[in-house]
């Protein structure tokens, strides 16, 4: 694989464990998105930008809508990572939310993360709390799988992260 640079922002550490794993398959330098400088990652050949997604956007891509004209001729890749289930429909929702514009047509890979209550900031618990609240009234037969995933989780701890999630992102590279 060519010089890369894998940039990140981890909210609660499942991005984070996402970027050590990659850095360990491809030995890309890897560096927090706070701590890019545009002019250095415009060096690289291959970028690739990693963020959860929080209320379906994903954290850290502003970075690349700020400097895409810097990073026109890179191979250019975003993982999100997320709490819920795979899903085709929503993470098609996620593309066309995210990837409009100039960063239309950059691939976009997913890895499922970890849910931990306890780790979250006040605010996204009364956040999350709300909105399982608001799920529970509905009728289990009718949940979306993201649904069905967040109300597995109430009161739970789970950590989802795989290597596995990363085998598409890793075929793209090569």
């Amino acid at each position: 694989m060519k010089k890369g640079i894998i940039i990140y922002q981890s909210k609660y550490g499942a991005t984070k464990k996402y970027a050590g794993w990659l850095r360990q398959m491809t030995g890309f330098d890897c560096v927090e998105t706070p701590k890019a400088a545009p002019s250095e990652v415009a060096q690289y050949d291959t970028i690739i930008l990693c963020g959860g997604i929080y209320a379906s956007g994903i954290v850290g891509l502003s970075f690349l809508k700020k400097n895409i004209g810097r990073l026109k001729n890179k191979k250019t890749a975003v993982l999100c990572v997320g709490a819920s289930p795979y899903d085709e429909k929503a993470f098609e929702g996620i593309r066309e939310h995210n990837l409009t514009g100039e960063l239309r047509g950059i691939p976009l890979f997913y890895g499922r993360g970890v849910w931990d209550m306890s780790k979250m900031r006040f605010a996204d618990r009364i956040l999350c709390t709300l909105l399982q609240k608001s799920v529970a009234k509905k009728d289990p037969s009718t949940y979306e799988p993201w649904m069905a995933g967040l109300m597995s989780a109430v009161g739970q701890t789970a950590d989802w992260t795989d290597k596995k999630y990363l085998e598409p992102l890793i075929e793209y590279l090569k």
